[in-house]
């Protein structure tokens, strides 16, 4: 795959940054030509209408394009003739205003996605046809959506004559094909939970195979993932905003004050407590999602079965795979469910992290030495990353009865835990390469 550090236009939501910039018919069968291996394409008719259903991303502007297109037939004399087909993509581009453009381009947020697209993800399919074989009986499906195209170009020109960033990713519209979101105010079934934890150990198991199976360093093959110190000076700065808020709510309810005390100790060493949980430690360091909750996850039942698939990868890292699993839990799961089935739904995902790993030539217990009572400690360090970073994100639940007790809840259930007063996770971590 290119190098995208300078430009991208590759096959495999955001606005156009170019104000008059407006999606054209031609620019549609260019891509969809190239996204089908150069057969000609004929795009019949489409609707493009602002903003996207599927998901909601303040890192970027979405457009949704819908509408249906001709391909053209393979020289194969036996194909059939011109195959008609629904088009259903969103468009995800840069944010209009001036902020969070910068915000966005300073931390490579858009890049970073476009390049978990063109070269993590085509990797670790990849990896799978190679172990599992180009037709296998049971196959492993990754839950991301399809890429269709991905551009990137930095900014540059002169300072007379400025050329603005540019980034734009095409990804197939899962809302088209009855995929639906949760609200985050009602929280995931255990049902949704339990496939969500499904999904992300299927990615989770495919990049740590990579890893072990094939002897790479995946922080020097992946350059591009969220490092930890930047990782971190992000966080940090959401803390620094969201703490405030969280403890002007606290004191406004009785019977919280050991809590609000607690997190205010805490206060001074965030940063150091964030730096330490991102790191990646151990045996099972590898890629994550870093964003894992109900409004980066889509949902459909078929048939009595239910599928999650995982949007919005603008923050992937090489880090504990426990940050995943603790952040959708702490934060998505209500707390009747997170109580009573924590323990179940870490079974669940420690069981099809294991399945898939065997099925990639990877034994867990046998090759890393790691075992369940390792991933109870982990996960209970990851508890308070995730905590942290919903206090980054406070605004989220603040101002709906449901999400803010279920954020007391979680304060409450962490602080009589021991997790928030635990000296151990601020223990100094050593990267594993």
């Amino acid at each position: 795959m290119s190098d995208l550090d300078d430009e991208t236009d590759t096959s495999c939501g955001e606005e156009q940054i170019v104000s008059d910039w407006e999606v054209q018919k031609e620019w549609l069968e260019s891509i969809l030509s190239k996204y089908h291996d150069g057969r000609a394409v004929e795009v019949l008719k489409f609707n493009v209408s602002p903003g996207c259903t599927t998901s909601e991303s303040v890192l970027s502007a979405i457009t949704s394009v819908t509408g249906n297109y001709l391909l053209a037939p393979t020289t194969d004399p036996t194909d059939k003739p011109s195959d008609k087909r629904r088009l259903s993509i969103i468009i995800k581009q840069l944010p209009r205003d001036p902020f969070s453009r910068f915000f966005v381009t300073e931390g490579q947020f858009d890049l970073r996605e476009i390049k978990f697209y063109t070269q993590v993800m085509p990797d670790l399919k990849e990896f799978n046809r190679r172990q599992l074989g180009p037709s296998p009986e049971e196959p492993i499906i990754l839950p991301v959506p399809e890429c269709y195209h991905a551009h990137y170009s930095p900014a540059g020109g002169t300072d007379d004559s400025p050329v603005p960033p540019e980034s734009i990713l095409v990804l197939d519209d899962l809302g088209a094909s009855r995929f639906e979101s949760v609200k985050f105010s009602e929280g995931l079934t255990l049902d949704q939970a339990t496939v969500a934890l499904d999904a992300i150990a299927r990615i989770h198991a495919h990049s740590l195979s990579i890893k072990v199976v094939d002897g790479e360093s995946l922080s020097e093959r992946y350059p591009f993932l969220f490092q930890t110190a930047k990782a971190t000076d992000s966080y940090q700065q959401l803390v620094e905003r969201g703490l405030p808020q969280l403890a002007h709510f606290l004191e406004s309810r009785p019977g919280l004050e050991a809590v609000l005390e607690t997190l205010l100790v805490l206060r001074p060493r965030t940063k150091d407590i964030i730096s330490a949980l991102l790191a990646p430690e151990g045996p099972l360091a590898l890629i994550t999602h870093t964003d894992f909750w109900s409004n980066n996850l889509l949902f459909r039942d078929t048939r009595g079965s239910a599928e999650c698939y995982i949007l919005d990868w603008q923050m992937v890292t090489y880090s504990r795979p426990t940050n995943d699993v603790a952040l959708l839990l702490v934060s998505s799961v209500p707390t009747e469910l997170r109580r009573k089935y924590t323990e179940s739904l870490l079974n669940t995902y420690w069981n099809k992290l294991n399945w898939t790993c065997s099925r990639l030539g990877l034994n867990i217990p046998k090759d890393l030495g790691y075992t369940r009572e390792d991933l109870d400690k982990d996960y209970r360090k990851s508890q308070l990353l995730a905590l942290l970073l919903c206090i980054g994100s406070v605004d989220v639940a603040l101002g709906d009865p449901l999400t803010e007790q279920r954020l007391i809840d979680v304060l409450e259930d962490l602080y009589n835990d021991g997790v928030l007063t635990d000296e151990a996770v601020v223990a100094t971590n050593v990267a594993d390469p």
